[in-house]
């Protein structure tokens, strides 16, 4: 839920100090209501977590690096696991948490309800709104392409952010391409037109930040891990489109590279 393992592990700790300040006896199942308070706790951190992001604050925890995610439970491949990395951090946090407490973990919507705070019927249309999200993110792609056109586009793209090549760059992307970055230490940036995109990648990607580029589909779509000194720094999604790229999505958020962790 929270998409951290020291922020989750905080969470579970944050429960147990709870726990000491109430009468054992007035709990008839202790699990259910450790369930619940840690549920809560993580809603507030998920809360505030996005207060602080809006108003540009780091956000940038420890990142351990051998903890699977949530994802990990129902044994997905490594793509679907990409795609959680996604699509987890565009929900809202109730969408998030109905979403993991009943379709990974099983918590019946009864459960889900005592701790996002809304009714069973509330949460099962926040759990199906989350799933269709899910759904629509990791289903076929929205441009269908050749694979061999595909593959093309995006070696040409490395190329260009590694020599730091403008003009390459400026011939892989669409004209009317836009980008939208979640760069963590700073608000969201949204970046339209190929000039403007072109000097915000080689600003974040160029070769003077000494970065190692590996492809990877995502969603049906192609994608580029991107690390730094062995980690994983930045997840770019690419749509293609007649050759070129039309839209980027970039995550360089350390809070939820997290969920990349595992596939470093």
């Amino acid at each position: 839920m929270v998409g951290s393992v020291s922020e989750a592990e905080d969470a579970v700790q944050e429960s147990f100090m709870r726990l000491l300040n109430v009468d054992l006896d007035e709990i008839e199942d202790m699990r259910g209501w450790l369930v619940v308070v840690t549920g809560r706790i993580c809603l507030d951190q998920m809360g505030s977590a996005r207060v602080r992001h809006a108003a540009g604050q780091d956000l940038s925890p420890n990142v351990a690096t051998n903890t699977p995610d949530p994802s990990e439970v129902v044994t997905l491949d490594d793509s679907i696991r990409m795609a959680l990395a996604v699509v987890l951090e565009r929900l809202t946090p109730p969408e998030r948490a109905a979403f993991v407490l009943h379709d990974v973990f099983q918590f019946s919507f009864d459960d889900v309800a005592s701790i996002v705070g809304r009714s069973s019927a509330a949460c099962r249309q926040l759990a199906s709104r989350a799933r269709r999200r899910m759904e629509e993110e990791t289903g076929p792609a929205r441009f269908a392409v050749e694979a061999a056109e595909e593959r093309e586009v995006v070696e040409r793209f490395i190329a260009a952010c590694a020599g730091g090549n403008l003009e390459a760059l400026l011939s892989v992307l669409d004209p009317d391409v836009d980008g939208h970055a979640e760069l963590g230490f700073m608000p969201p940036v949204d970046v339209e037109g190929r000039e403007n995109v072109a000097a915000r990648v080689l600003a974040l990607f160029g070769p003077q930040t000494r970065t190692t580029f590996v492809s990877v589909p995502i969603n049906g779509e192609p994608g580029i891990l991107i690390s730094r000194n062995g980690r994983p720094f930045a997840l770019t999604v690419l749509t293609v489109g007649d050759g070129r790229i039309t839209h980027l999505r970039s995550i360089a958020d350390p809070r939820q590279l997290a969920y990349l962790s595992p596939l470093a």
